[in-house]
């Protein structure tokens, strides 16, 4: 068994609280997965692609621009279109969105060998 200090669990452990803060939840990284790898979306196409409502996404997408993650912009078409985007920031989390597929599928699969 290994040991390890005190202080470097609880920075571990302080480090996952504060991940999970930030893109924590039922929708959060559905959301900057999609925008990740498949670019900017307007605010009813992210409605389609994910199934949530207009106002938990609302929420959801105001989150995460509070923490950076992606960008809004309002277009100035009639009507007036919003569009979400990645931020350099969110690219970040790529090898987590990619590690999270990945045992997804792998759960999945475990799962159904049941």
């Amino acid at each position: 068994m290994v040991k390890h200090a005190k202080t470097e669990c609880d920075d571990a452990h302080f480090a996952v609280q504060d991940t999970l803060y930030v893109v924590g939840g039922k929708w959060k990284m559905m959301i900057l997965s999609i925008l990740v790898r498949f670019g900017t979306k307007r605010f009813g196409e992210l409605v389609k692609l994910t199934g949530i409502s207009a106002r938990i996404l609302s929420k959801e997408l105001n989150e995460l621009e509070q923490n950076k993650l992606i960008s809004r912009k309002v277009c100035n078409t009639k009507p007036i279109t919003v569009e979400y985007s990645a931020t350099a920031y969110s690219k970040s989390l790529g090898d987590v969105i990619n590690a999270m597929i990945k045992w997804g599928r792998n759960h999945k699969k475990k799962i159904r060998e049941k």
